[in-house]
């Protein structure tokens, strides 16, 4: 290419080609980066507005991730063929894109920006998301919107005990673990990914191959920084008066500790609002402007006051030590007439859990790049407004609960039944009561006694727990079970799920340098403590998985016909299974290789269906005697149904020891007669006996 601007950089990474190139797409953007590893490709694009978008608090920052499904070669299925709301897979990757992006921004920078990543090519192999995120830096990097990066993703797995970076989708299948890592030159920024039980120094073994393994990838950044990079533009931080400030301090620190010292939510954020009303009222007037300093400056103390204690006197909001774990209590069969329902509650932290058993029918259908799929385990969160206090309008799931559900239900998936153990689709649905930190890991643990007071057999128990850090100078506190507002006011977030053996599922976002390992792994120890205590509080309500299942979920038995029969099963025009689902109440899902699920609450409607299955599906197997009606009577024979829809012919001669004259003379139609299968030829015809089965039947009465 001899476009102006363009560069293609070329890595080895980890036995793959990878490439990076700018200056040929996408060129009006900010900046723009085009990035392929094997045949996936996503362009990614990061464009900010010149003018600051005025009287807001936060920055606004828009993160996009789209598939397009040219990129697999199919066009999108419905009625409009076109790409219509994100799929969940696109808002998660979205969410992994914002979260280490979004910290990295200097304060004062307020325009709009975006950064769209658009998926081109799908090999089905490269998992693209990662990529994503290393285009969205390289993109932003080389573009004049101000921002501390660069930094870089990859994914790691294990095989065989064996780390594998950027592990291809085939390998993931049998990987026991799938964990995505983002950092700069320096630090880990953000973790995301779920484990097969894996224990703590493992999991911290991870984490840092995979940081290590990304440093080729910031230098490939910063070359290409160096060759077409644009100048940033210059960020004015927000003016400071100083004396303001100070007498805002003096005005609002009495008041503010005194807030800050009561343990409920609420009551603190009602005294919280009324000490920062009368500080606003004292010292706000004059210009719009100094009121919001006012209001700035007493947010900005609350934070310092919050932190200083923690870091100083090791006290934190609710009184509790560093290590402590709120309060909880557990309850199981809350609701009457679900399969299984667990309230979890946690402080100021509630989730009331509910698990649905359902048939394969039930599966949910996912029409995704990488082919269709079914899904047979569906976690799904819910946040309303009242779980804060708060009056919203009540509108369908947005990035945050997508994101906690898809946490939860990683951190369960583990420790479920195979499909061959317990052939049910199951759905877990959290009804977030109260919030007031880690709503998602309640969600964990109250989906675990869910599960288990609905009967299913999970491999164990497991339980959440959300982590903490302040960090100020050479000070540093791990908080275990954080609050809502030692998240907001904290260093860290850390989550991690687990049984007692082992993490399944971890998410992190670092919002400062140099977390080492050191304290990482007392984060990880403090968590596994705290799992352990938490699982010990929800066993003493349920153990283990209840012996049955509730009266209200289905039963499914699982039996295997020919495939051959299957269309003997279904009927011309379907006419045979709907009938006998019309006739028991059961339901019936039949596979491809001759597997038949039937589904039932009524233990005897189940046991009808089965044996009309059977019936249908039966084969007469050579020398075996059955029970049969006389259907119908010819000058030759009879005809025997031995299974619904299954006759054989008895010949005259096969009728009696002695000669037989006429066949009305020994049966008439509607008779039971025991038979003996002589005979199946190749055309499926059959050959039965009476005489033989009453030869039998004699033996066998002498031998009594």
């Amino acid at each position: 290419m001899s476009q102006p601007g363009y560069q293609r950089v070329q890595i080895d990474f980890h036995g793959r080609p990878l490439t990076v190139e700018t200056g040929r797409m996408a060129k009006q953007a900010g900046g723009a980066a085009l990035v392929q590893l094997g045949e996936s490709v996503v362009l990614v694009t990061a464009t900010a507005l010149t003018t600051a978008r005025e009287g807001i608090d936060f920055f606004p920052l828009t993160c996009d991730y789209q598939e397009k499904t040219f990129a697999a070669g199919k066009i999108p299925g419905g009625f409009f063929k076109r790409e219509g709301r994100p799929a969940e897979k696109e808002i998660l990757t979205s969410r992994l894109i914002d979260r280490p992006l979004r910290p990295l921004f200097p304060k004062g920078f307020n325009c709009e920006t975006q950064v769209i990543a658009t998926v081109l090519s799908h090999d089905k192999e490269n998992d693209p998301d990662v990529l994503s995120l290393l285009g969205a830096s390289t993109a932003l990097v080389l573009s004049d919107i101000p921002w501390n990066g660069p930094i870089a993703a990859v994914r790691i797995g294990r095989l065989d005990g064996r780390f594998v970076i950027n592990p291809t989708t085939s390998q993931l299948a049998t990987s026991d673990m799938n964990v995505i890592v983002a950092g700069s030159r320096d630090a880990i920024v953000m973790v995301e990914g779920g484990a097969r039980m894996v224990p703590e120094a493992l999991l911290l073994e991870a984490l840092f191959a995979a940081h290590e393994a990304l440093q080729p990838l910031i230098a490939l950044q910063e070359s290409l920084q160096r060759l077409v990079g644009k100048p940033k533009r210059s960020v004015t931080a927000p003016a400071v008066d100083p004396a303001l400030e100070r007498q805002v301090r003096e005005a609002a620190l009495p008041s503010l500790r005194a807030a800050l010292a009561k343990p409920g939510k609420q009551e603190r954020y009602d005294a919280l609002d009324q000490a920062r009303d009368q500080v606003v009222a004292r010292l706000g007037e004059g210009t719009p402007e100094r009121l919001k300093q006012v209001a700035a400056f007493f947010d900005h103390l609350k934070k310092d006051v919050v932190r200083e204690a923690i870091v100083q006197q090791k006290r934190r909001l609710d009184g509790r030590g560093l290590a402590d774990v709120r309060p909880i209590t557990c309850e199981v069969e809350v609701l009457p007439r679900t399969h299984g329902s667990a309230l979890f509650t946690r402080g100021e932290t509630q989730a009331l859990v509910v698990a649905t058993l359902g048939t394969s029918s039930d599966e949910q259908k996912i029409d995704a790049l990488i082919g269709e799929t079914y899904k047979k385990f569906m976690l799904h969160y819910n946040f309303p407004p009242f779980s804060t206090g708060e009056v919203k309008f009540l509108r369908s799931p947005g990035r945050r609960e997508i994101g906690h559900g898809a946490l939860a239900e990683r951190a369960l998936a583990p420790i479920l039944p195979s499909e061959e153990e317990f052939p049910y689709t199951i759905r877990i649905v959290s009804e977030i009561l109260e919030s007031n930190g880690s709503s998602s890991m309640a969600t964990v643990c109250g989906g675990s006694l869910a599960l288990m007071d609905g009967g299913v057999p999970i491999k164990a128990p497991v339980a959440g727990v959300a982590m903490g850090l302040i960090r100020e100078g050479d000070e540093v506190r791990v908080l275990s079970d954080i609050l809502g507002d030692e998240d907001h006011l904290g260093d860290m977030d850390f989550k991690v799920a687990g049984t007692e053996t082992g993490i399944t599922a971890v998410q992190m976002d670092i919002k400062i340098a140099g977390v080492t390992r050191a304290i990482m792994l007392q984060a990880l120890e403090d968590a596994r403590r705290a799992r352990l205590h938490i699982l010990g509080v929800m066993n003493q309500t349920l153990a283990r998985p209840r012996g049955e299942l509730s009266m209200h979920a289905p039963r499914i038995v699982t039996i295997h016909i020919k495939p051959d029969r299957i269309r003997d099963l279904i009927g011309p025009g379907g006419k045979v299974i709907r009938g006998i689902t019309e006739e028991t109440g059961v339901k019936i899902d039949v596979e491809d290789d001759g597997t038949v699920l039937v589904a039932s609450s009524d233990g005897a409607a189940l046991q009808k269906a089965l044996e009309k299955i059977r019936g249908v599906t039966a084969e007469a197997e050579v020398g075996k005697i059955y029970r049969g009606t006389v259907r119908k009577i010819v000058d030759f024979g009879a005809f025997v149904e031995i299974f619904p829809g299954t006759d054989g012919l008895v010949h005259i001669s096969q009728l009696a020891d002695e000669r037989v004259r006429k066949v009305s003379d020994v049966l008439k139609e509607g008779d039971v007669i025991s038979v003996k299968v002589l005979e199946v030829d190749k055309s499926g015809k059959i050959r039965l006996s009476r005489k033989e089965a009453l030869k039998e039947a004699e033996q066998q009465e002498a031998q009594r």
